[in-house]
């Protein structure tokens, strides 16, 4: 019997190392609903949000093809870089994407609508796709602007209010080793 392992199953045995969320005025299903979606095809605002802003999706460098498994995705970049491995738990609201870095983000039901997060659980500094600039900005910033724009997206779509909720770091660090 061959057994893939999970990348959410993965991630949810390790410990958070930064987080950042916000809130958006809408009901959870709608919110992951634009959150989760993805399909194979070109990143953008329909398909893939979360890497929407990235360099090379802006670029229309990066497309979604279809993984191994039932929710499993990969967004392939043009160049040396190697792909993005995405995997999509429509039934717990979560998505968890690794490259660089291996993140989760979630959309939960709370008092004003739905509290959307995304928590990094590792950073792979070895990793072709880490850029040297990230140290930079710091990835705390980074995570906080990502998500900004994403529920700026969603809010637009849904037509609600969002906030943004303080960064939270899980280690003293606060940096990339």
């Amino acid at each position: 019997m061959h057994t893939t392992s999970s990348l959410l199953t993965e991630l949810d045995a390790l410990p958070v190392r930064w987080e950042v969320g916000g809130t958006l005025a809408a009901p959870l299903e709608a919110v992951a609903a634009l959150l989760l979606a993805v399909a194979e095809g070109r990143v953008g605002d329909d398909n893939l949000l979360v890497l929407a802003r990235a360099a090379a999706a802006r670029q229309g460098a990066m497309t979604v093809v279809a993984g191994p498994g039932a929710g499993a995705y990969r967004a392939e970049l043009a160049g040396a870089v190697e792909p993005v491995e995405i995997q999509v738990d429509q039934a717990r609201s979560m998505m968890a994407v690794q490259s660089w870095y291996a993140g989760v983000h979630a959309a939960t039901a709370c008092p004003a609508g739905t509290l959307v997060t995304h928590r990094v659980h590792r950073v792979l500094p070895d990793h072709p796709g880490f850029a040297d600039g990230i140290a930079e900005i710091g990835l705390r910033a980074r995570m906080s602007r990502d998500l900004q724009q994403v529920l700026e997206v969603i809010a637009d779509r849904l037509g609600c209010r969002q906030s943004t909720l303080p960064t939270r770091a899980g280690s003293s660090e606060g940096e990339i080793p």
